[in-house]
């Protein structure tokens, strides 16, 4: 199979570098010129990749394409392409509606929308995918774990939840700064919480049928300090807020959806 990448980011660089440490088939991946520093460091690494002169020829050469450019540019980048009736299409482009996308490829393709996430880049991420399709639920299974999405709704949910990322930084930098305040090297603040959100996450993997709920009251004595802490944060409003920022995040991929 020959995979093409139209715009080469983050998440191109990501997927590639997942994609040729894996067994999945694949004889050939065609990256655009755009970036060029990351698609050349790319090929360098792994002699299937190879840099196309311009985006006609991906189309032309791929069997599934996928297109990772920003929304801004994205119809500026695909009206000028001809694409074959029946080729499949990965769209990775963020709030663009399939009805749009149909519109600018001009062609009966089939598309798919996922959200590969950086992990993929060392095959552990968790990609949701809509609508279901077997070929890129066996791509993103070698890159780690697929997830098929039921709905639109149901996609757009995934989104918001990927939306996390930056939270989840913002706690452990503020309980890592509270850490130093106490005293503690930064660098041993961030050691310290690392492993110990590590092992939580490890266990969490492990034990796929005990619900989040379950894993907290297993990992809360009654009347203990984790107790304490989980009711303190609830009380003063955190469980809330962070509903509050998720209903706010998905309010924005539906709105955008519905452009």
């Amino acid at each position: 199979m020959k995979i093409g990448f139209i715009g080469t980011g983050d998440i191109t660089e990501a997927i590639v570098t997942g994609l040729i440490s894996s067994d999945f088939p694949v004889s050939e991946i065609i990256l655009s010129e755009r970036s060029r520093a990351k698609s050349e460091r790319l090929a360098a690494v792994d002699n299937r990749v190879r840099v196309a002169g311009d985006n006609q020829q991906i189309v032309d050469d791929a069997d599934l394409v996928f297109l990772a450019v920003r929304p801004q540019v994205a119809e500026q980048v695909l009206r000028p392409l001809t694409f074959r009736d029946g080729q499949n299409v990965a769209s990775l482009i963020a709030t663009v509606t399939f009805e749009s996308l149909l519109d600018w490829i001009g062609a009966e393709v089939r598309i798919t929308r996922s959200i590969p996430l950086p992990a993929v880049a060392t095959r552990r991420g968790v990609t949701a995918i809509y609508p279901a399709d077997d070929q890129l639920e066996s791509f993103y299974g070698a890159l780690g774990t697929a997830v098929v999405a039921q709905s639109l709704d149901e996609f757009d949910a995934y989104a918001a939840a990927s939306a996390l990322m930056g939270l989840y930084f913002g706690v452990m930098e503020t309980a890592s700064d509270w850490l130093c305040a106490q005293g503690t090297s930064p660098q041993n603040a961030q050691g310290y919480l690392t492993k110990i959100f590590l092992e939580l996450s490890r266990k969490a993997d492990n034990a796929p049928d005990s619900d989040f709920a379950t894993l907290r009251d297993h990992h809360s004595t009654p009347g203990g300090l984790n107790q304490q802490m989980f009711e303190q944060f609830a009380e003063a409003g955190g469980t809330q807020a962070l509903t509050r920022a998720l209903e706010s995040v998905a309010k924005r991929v539906h709105d955008a959806r519905n452009t």
